[in-house]
């Protein structure tokens, strides 16, 4: 107030500052503007979250993971950087990855949501299961219409997570060496399947089956220590030369890839500290375009199964469907199994008892009451 009264006095008597004086008034100006800039600046410093995916670098997926990463600088005006690492880069397994994101080492991370049943029963509810859900749309209907996102949120924060969304990926499919044409011919089949509910299924039907990471089914199929393989989708096992050392795929009926894990669901989920952190319009950006980048992956990887599929074809391997009785068959056995893990814990039941009242309306129609009765633990 003092300054602008001596200039406003210097004014009215028509004197004019000495040149000196003006330029230090200049210059504690440009100073004042220059700090004020700064700290605005500091105010919008960009947040980096550093997240990882369980896709190996160089492979389709995390090739469309990156380039979604890479653009959320752009779409957040500057505001939030996503550094996306590869498998193994940060955090060397599974188990590692889930704790490296508890403890924020990792702000974030891109994996196959049935990586956590061990650690949370729910999440074998949370993808895919034998006989259960079986269409893409079904998944996003329950998650964004039914409840089961808000749901599924409740339970991650109890681990200090935040559950974003679901990334649509693909169906699991499986190569022989020797036909697979029924439920029939599984018995006495050494197969590679995830393990937990699907290794229970296939072993009610006689399969003897085996857990193994996915770089060890190529090498376990070639020495024939195992028959078959269930993996990813026809895109990906292309390229892991799954057509060297099987000649048989088998589906489901028409319009199913798989019935035992047909809707195999990625997720991107955050340290629950990082995101309570962010500013509320930055997290509906990243809950926006993880709806986004779930139809772009599901589509580009869908792409790539037709045009793979031609190339199974034409390197001779052979395709089996099994039957819509099959599929009846294949549920009958699998329903008891449901529920076993259902009730493994209250948060499990919640979110099965979502799916069950979905499967059970005529819209979808895959169960009645007369295929539950009797079945121990409902």
């Amino acid at each position: 107030m003092d300054s602008n009264n001596n200039i406003r006095n210097q004014c009215d008597t028509a004197e004019t500052p000495p040149r000196r004086s003006f330029l230090k008034t200049a210059a504690v100006g440009a100073a004042f503007a220059g700090a004020m800039l700064m700290g605005a600046g500091q105010a919008h410093a960009a947040t980096t979250w550093k997240i990882q995916s369980v896709w190996d670098a160089g492979t389709v997926g995390y090739d469309l993971f990156e380039d979604w990463c890479n653009g959320m600088e752009e779409k957040s005006g500057g505001e939030l950087v996503f550094k996306c690492f590869p498998a193994k880069a940060v955090a060397a397994d599974s188990n590692s990855l889930f704790d490296s994101v508890r403890s924020g080492v990792l702000q974030g991370m891109n994996p196959f949501t049935l990586y956590w049943s061990g650690k949370i029963p729910a999440s074998v509810f949370l993808s895919s299961y034998p006989a259960g859900p079986d269409q893409p749309h079904q998944w996003d209907i329950m998650f964004y219409s039914m409840g089961m996102l808000e749901k599924t949120r409740e339970i991650y924060k109890k681990f200090g997570l935040f559950y974003v969304g679901p990334i649509q990926h693909d169906a699991n499919i499986i190569h022989s060496k020797q036909p697979v044409n029924s439920l029939e011919d599984l018995k006495g089949l050494k197969l590679r399947v995830p393990g937990g509910m699907v290794a229970e299924v296939f072993q009610a039907f006689g399969a003897s089956t085996v857990s193994m990471p996915g770089s060890d089914i190529f090498p376990a199929l070639e020495k024939g220590t195992i028959d078959a393989a269930d993996y990813v989708g026809p895109a990906v096992n292309w390229e892991l030369g799954f057509s060297q050392v099987t000649d048989y795929i088998l589906f489901g009926p028409p319009g199913v890839m798989s019935i035992y894990q047909p809707v195999d669901l990625m997720d991107l989920t955050v340290n629950l500290r990082a995101w309570n952190a962010l500013d509320p319009k930055l997290q509906q950006l990243v809950e926006d375009e993880v709806r986004i980048y779930s139809q772009k992956h599901y589509l580009t990887i869908q792409k790539r199964n037709v045009e793979a599929m031609k190339k199974f074809k034409d390197a001779g391997d052979t395709v089996s469907r099994l039957s819509q009785d099959d599929v009846d068959e294949w549920r009958r056995r699998a329903i008891p199994i449901w529920y076993k893990w259902a009730n493994k814990d209250e948060d499990a039941r919640a979110i099965f008892d979502i799916q069950v009242e979905y499967m059970m309306n005529d819209t979808v129609g895959y169960i009645e009451e007369s295929d539950l009765e009797g079945v121990p633990g409902r």
